[in-house]
């Protein structure tokens, strides 16, 4: 399978994205929206893990039992982060065995408390690394991450778009964008990709906010930004939790309606283990 596939010409396919829960009843909890979730056909669901790899097992396993269990298509994240070349081999060997042959490549982040990422031993500094080695492993689709609005590491915009084209170069297949509230950033990053060879789907990443304190944290840390006028009325509206809810969800609605009217290849969710808001916005479409 290729994620190139599901982007064909008219289609615009929706994709879901899932972390590795903590606990049983989280699980139960995650499996069930992703039932709820799957009325909707997603393209896939990719699965990823956290900081330094640490739940690189849960995300083996949890997208083996989505894919088996709930016959949904899954695609797992992997990094460059503490793992060597014959890790990442096995690794993905396994997985293909199961029938999983969709991969999320990312460089992944530098430890807390250090100032630049150290590759491990005999494994990867950069994403394009990594890609590569991945073509190598007969079998498997890439997708990579875009951003938008640049990457926090990155000098300027035109660097972190020229590490994309490597990755593409390297073999990705499809690009899925980090989030992002303003879609002229999004429109603004494509079209300069264009510019510079890369021509594969871009496949902007949308996420409905949920929480006011949690999108702050979340942004925090990606480098997104959240618009002025969204961000005053969240603040507003801070301790109406229900109120945060549906701004969250009526600003994700006017973006996708201006995304896929706009002829965007598809759009991924980031759904925070739930379905209800990514659930409004598509019924809304």
């Amino acid at each position: 399978m290729n994620f190139r596939d599901f982007y064909q010409k008219g289609k615009q396919p929706f994709s879901f994205e899932i972390f590795p829960p903590k606990n049983e009843a989280a699980l139960q909890d995650l499996l069930t929206a992703m039932r709820e979730l799957s009325r909707f056909h997603p393209a896939f669901i990719s699965v990823t893990y956290g900081a330094m790899g640490t739940t690189q097992d849960l995300t083996r396993d949890l997208a083996i039992r989505i894919h088996q269990e709930l016959k949904l298509t899954t695609a797992f994240h992997f990094t460059c982060v503490g793992s060597n070349r014959q890790f990442i081999r096995t690794y993905l060997e396994h997985l293909k065995k199961e029938g999983i042959d969709l991969v999320v490549a990312l460089r992944g982040d530098a430890p807390a408390g250090t100032e630049k990422f150290t590759p491990p031993k005999d494994g990867f500094r950069y994403a394009n690394e990594l890609v590569q080695y991945l073509k190598e492993i007969d079998g498997f689709s890439i997708a990579v991450a875009g951003y938008p609005e640049g990457h926090m590491e990155s000098p300027d915009k035109e660097t972190d778009l020229a590490h994309l084209k490597k990755k593409v170069e390297a073999g990705a297949d499809i690009v899925i964008t980090q989030l992002f509230f303003n879609n002229q950033d999004f429109f603004d990053f494509q079209e300069r990709a264009k510019k510079i060879g890369v021509n594969v789907p871009i496949i902007p990443g949308i996420m409905p906010i949920v929480n006011f304190k949690q999108i702050e944290k979340i942004t925090r840390m990606c480098g997104a930004s959240i618009p002025p006028s969204l961000y005053e009325e969240l603040r507003r509206n801070e301790s109406n939790l229900e109120r945060v809810h549906e701004i969250g969800i009526e600003h994700a609605i006017r973006q996708c309606q201006e995304l896929l009217s706009r002829g965007v290849p598809g759009i991924h969710f980031y759904t925070l283990n739930k379905s209800y808001s990514v659930g409004k916005v598509i019924e809304s479409l």
